[in-house]
Formats: structure tokens, sequence, C-alpha cells
């Protein structure tokens, strides 16, 4: 965890308007209140279009979930925006080029629900390898139904993951522990954990596993990756999971293979439409089917798992804020900043074209300042440079700044 920032900022914290939507964890509150930010805004739902433009022009800093959507039209008005974090592991909700082009650092939290998610996956393997959902909605209906045909252990079974990241390989390891043999396919070359196997195609893992989870994101190139075709290729009565993304798998062509007895059961979390709250009724293919599992997107809804991205997520942002440190950011190039002690700090944020550092370098030196640190780093849209400046520095320099062509946002942190 990053530590409390124990330098004092040049600007009165109790001013900087933070706004979070979408219930997002105590723990950030705390972590925020812990560091000085005490002007907070809370709301338990998620904010529509009209609301956020009507906030856009208040606030420093934007929390938000998974519903609520900051579009392009969002950072266009919001010319108080340092910095958003998204209490979540995607970040499919928030326009990533117009954050980049204001200069609004993004941060999310990858990894703090990966155990949660991987615990329902196993979860779910288990019950749907014994049949325990119909089992379940027999005895609701007052049917005794005590057999053990087509309910099976779990151990000495085959695993197949597809995607074998942070999530997929945690899945992995708990997967070995109850005694599966894993096989998994990734695009991306990953290091193979415990005695997990790595399948050379899609087509191999299909073929040879008796429960496949799906864990990729959501890309046009995993858009409906199990679709009819695909299911063709799975083990005749194959289970199979998804709680990655709504849209990797084909829920009519899923929802036919149950029918036929294709598939022998599906668990999901996610669907290609999801309410936007509560109140709204769910609608899906799969709904009445034999054998299949349907939660709405609760894979990271733990006590643990919303406690750690409350505290991850907002302690990145308190770190920007406070010494500029963007390790995490998804928009802003990445740099981890000492604290200095007695200097200024100066943040530059630019669009990456030539020439910007020999102007910056080039009013320094006119203004005869003393640099005691300087630090550079860009992605294929912009520049992030930082300052650490003699206190004695001129006070025209932020203006002079300012002024340098392709400049985005300049700010002077302390």
């Amino acid at each position: 965890m990053v530590k409390k920032i124990k330098s004092a900022t040049s600007f009165p914290k109790e001013k900087i308007k933070i706004l979070l939507a979408e219930n997002v964890h105590q723990s950030a509150i705390e972590v925020f209140k812990r560091n000085g930010y005490t002007n907070i805004e809370s709301h338990k739902g998620a904010m529509n279009e009209a609301e956020l433009l009507q906030a856009a022009v208040h606030f420093h800093i934007v929390g938000i979930r998974s519903k609520t959507k900051l579009s392009k039209a969002f950072f266009e008005k919001a010319n108080s925006l340092i910095a958003v974090g998204a209490f979540c592991i995607g970040t499919n909700q928030v326009d990533m080029n117009a954050a980049t082009n204001k200069g609004v650092s993004l941060f999310n939290s990858p990894y703090s629900n990966t155990r949660s998610v991987a615990e329902l996956t196993i979860a779910e393997a288990i019950m749907l390898m014994r049949r325990a959902i119909e089992k379940n909605a027999q005895l609701h209906q007052g049917v005794w139904n005590k057999e053990s045909k087509n309910s099976f252990e779990i151990r000495g079974k085959t695993l197949g993951i597809i995607g074998y990241g942070h999530i997929g390989s945690q899945v992995s390891i708990l997967a070995e522990a109850v005694g599966m043999r894993v096989l998994f396919y990734d695009v991306v070359p990953r290091m193979v954990l415990g005695n997990a196997h790595a399948c050379k195609s899609l087509s191999e893992l299909l073929a040879a596993s008796d429960v496949v989870t799906l864990h990729v994101p959501s890309l046009p190139s995993t858009k409906n990756l199990i679709d009819a075709s695909s299911i063709k290729q799975m083990k005749q009565g194959a289970k199979l999971i998804n709680n990655a993304r709504g849209d990797v798998a084909d829920l009519e062509a899923v929802a036919k293979a149950l029918q036929s007895g294709r598939l022998g059961g599906y668990a999901t979390d996610v669907f290609p439409y999801e309410p936007e709250s509560n109140n709204e009724k769910f609608s899906s293919p799969l709904q009445q089917l034999p054998n299949v599992i349907l939660t709405p997107h609760i894979g990271g809804s733990t006590e643990e798992a919303q406690f750690n991205i409350g505290e991850d997520v907002a302690m990145k942002l308190v770190d920007f804020m406070d010494s500029g440190s963007s390790m995490g950011s998804l928009t802003i190039p990445e740099l981890s900043l000492p604290l200095m002690q007695g200097t200024h700090r100066l943040l530059h944020i630019h669009r990456n074209v030539p020439g910007v550092l020999r102007d910056i370098n080039g009013i320094l030196s006119s203004l005869k300042v003393n640099i005691l640190g300087q630090y550079l780093k860009t992605n294929n849209n912009v520049g992030y440079v930082v300052l650490d400046v003699d206190k004695k520095t001129s006070p025209k320099l932020i203006s002079e700044l300012k002024t340098v062509s392709n400049t985005i946002k300049v700010r002077n942190l302390f």
C-alpha cells in the first residue's frame, strides 16, 4: 500500500471537492479523511448524464463504479477535474480519450477483487458438476429427488481456463487445490503456475475440458468468443462458466446448447445488458433453464473486495494529489516520485509532440530557475513533466509554463 504523504501541499485540502457515486466503500472515504480531504459528497446510486454534467464544473476528484458513465461531454465541462477513480476493475464506462485529452488522471483497481471472483468460479464449478441448482429448485417445489445420476466430483476433472491473467491464474491455484487438472489458453505468453498446462489453441482446450471458465477482457477479438461453433468443439455435457464480460459468450447459442443437452450446465455473473438499478426488471434467454446459475454481477461484491478496492483507489488518488505520483494511472504516463524537502513541485501535462520539453527548459533558463529535480514520462498521447525547483523561483513560472504550445494542464503542487 502507498504510504501516507506527509508533506504539506500548497492548496487547502478541505477545498478539494470529491464526488463519489454508486456507494463507494467507506474505506475510501476514511483514506481521504485520514489524508486531510474532507469535502466529500457521496451518492448511493449511479448518476445519470444530466446529473453528471451539472456536477462536472464543481469537482476536482470524481469516484465511480461500473454503472456511472463518464462521457466526452462530461470531460469537456469538467475544467476543475484533476483525477477520476474507477472503484472497480474495468474502465469501459469512462471515455479514456476524453480523459487523456483533458489531462485527467484515471485510476482503477484491477486486482483487488481477484480472490472473490476466483472463489465464486470454483463454487460454481462444484455446483454445476453436482447439479445442485436443479435439486435446490425441486426441493422448493416439494420434490424429493435423491439420486446420483449425472452428479460428479470435481476431483480428477479437467478445468479449462480461457484467459490466464490475475483472475484466471488464481482460479488455477484454487482448482488444483481441490484436485482438478488445469489447462489454460491465453493469447499472451503467461508464466505457468503449479501443474497447469498451457494449450496451444483454444480448440485444444475446449476439446479436453470438463469445465470451461472464461476470464478475458471485452475486446473486438473476444466478442462472442464462445458461440455455436466453439460449443460444438466442447465435450458432450461439459459445463461452462462466464465471470468475465457479458459479450464474450453468445447467450442464444448457449441457451440452445443447454436445451439440447450439448452443454450440461452454465453459470454466469455478467450479461450483455445489465439493469441500471435494482428496480429495473432483468430478462435473459437463460432464465428457467435447468442447471443454470445466474448471479447479478456480484463476482467482486464481497465486503473484503470492496474494502480493498476502496483503499487501493483512494490511496492512488491521494498520492497523485499530494506528490504527483501517477503510478497506476491509465491516462497519464506513470511516474513514481520521491518526496523533496524545501522545493516547489510543478506538474506539466502536455500533448506528446516534439519540442515541448525544449520549450519548458527554455522558460526555466530565461527565468534563471534552479532545478533540483526533473522527471519526464510519455505515452502515445501525452507527456508528463514534474519539476522540483528552488522555493525562490519567480511566481511568473506557472503562467509562463501555461503558454507552452500543446500544454494541457499545469498544476502547482507545493
